[in-house]
């Protein structure tokens, strides 16, 4: 089996990076930290351009390729820290009206575990509420609200919420109190979950990816005692396990791409988080007292990576279900 990019998933890669730099470049990036919420005008280029329909088939206006170039589209959205309910937009194509060509924004909460938790719930036009087992690649614990497996939607201005701190300066939060189901969704949840797994994994492989950038970078053009810093033993050493890490996550998460398996999704996402969040704390290292800073965009990073750390599976969670595989 060959899991080398072809040139059209190349070519869909660098499109993408291309498209988003044009349209979210540190400008952006910065302005959206005081106003996160999702840009509709950007929203709906991203719809154009078949962002969201991508996996949807081409007899449904949508562009017919499949969860692999799912996954390099979220990656080079998670390098570029672009906000919104990326995940639940691409996996609700084609469920949502509107969804597909950006024209909608919709959000996705997962009632397995608590608190139940909705991100930009200003920005939202509908809510959809994931019930019963199974609270993604790494849970396994039994739906909060003790319902059985399934999917229901509701209007946001009929949900009760309330306010929940978010790490994530770009990812606004509110902790649902109560959802009122106004029709069931079809989808196949367990699916739904996993994907959403494997699709945010993409988004910290994207960000690990660009903190070695960024890390390597600043160590050949910062320089002491009349050399770069990158010359030093201690600060190469930082950056190339960053890159191990990255490269590692990247494998993991184009594997589980082309095989789907439950496993390799955990293992996937468990590699993923782990090489984001380490990379953006060597990052920190690597700038020195300039990456505390707020100008510095080091901490946006880590703070992304430790919020998606936190979802659809955690580290717990996917350490147990790996650990009773082996021994399966």
């Amino acid at each position: 089996m060959d899991f080398q990019l072809t040139g059209d998933q190349r070519a869909l890669k660098e499109g993408t990076r291309e498209l988003l730099a044009g349209r979210f470049g540190r400008d952006r990036l910065r302005a959206a930290v005081g106003d996160p919420a999702p840009d509709r005008a950007l929203w709906r280029e991203l719809g154009a351009a078949g962002f969201f329909a991508l996996r949807l088939p081409e007899e449904d206006g949508g562009v017919g390729l499949g969860l692999p170039e799912a996954v390099l589209v979220l990656e080079e959205a998670g390098r570029a820290l672009l906000p919104g309910p990326l995940v639940a937009c691409q996996l609700l194509a084609g469920v949502v009206d509107g969804v597909a060509d950006g024209e909608q924004i919709v959000g996705l909460c997962d009632a397995a575990r608590e608190p139940v938790l909705w991100e930009h719930p200003a920005g939202c036009d509908e809510l959809i509420l994931l019930e019963g087992e199974g609270g993604g690649a790494g849970g396994g614990a039994e739906g909060a609200q003790g319902r059985t497996c399934g999917a229901y939607r509701s209007a946001p201005e009929r949900v009760s919420c309330a306010p929940f701190a978010s790490v994530d300066p770009l990812t606004p939060l509110a902790r649902v109190l109560d959802l009122p189901r106004t029709a069931p969704v079809a989808v196949d949840v367990p699916r739904l979950r996993r994907e959403a797994a494997l699709l945010t994994a993409a988004q910290q492989l994207g960000s690990a990816v660009r903190t070695v950038e960024m890390a390597a970078r600043h160590a050949r053009e910062r320089e002491q005692f009349g050399v770069p810093i990158g010359s030093f033993q201690a600060v190469k050493q930082l950056c190339a396990g960053m890159l191990v890490r990255a490269e590692m996550a990247r494998s993991a998460v184009y594997a589980a791409s082309v095989t789907e398996s439950d496993l390799d999704i955990v293992g996937a996402k468990l590699l993923a988080d782990e090489a984001a969040v380490r990379n953006a704390r060597d990052c920190l290292q690597v700038h020195g007292g300039m990456g505390f800073t707020w100008e510095a965009d080091v901490h946006l990073h880590l703070k992304r990576a430790w919020w998606h750390a936190e979802r659809w599976g955690t580290a717990a969670g996917a350490e147990e279900l790996l650990a009773a595989g082996l021994i399966a």
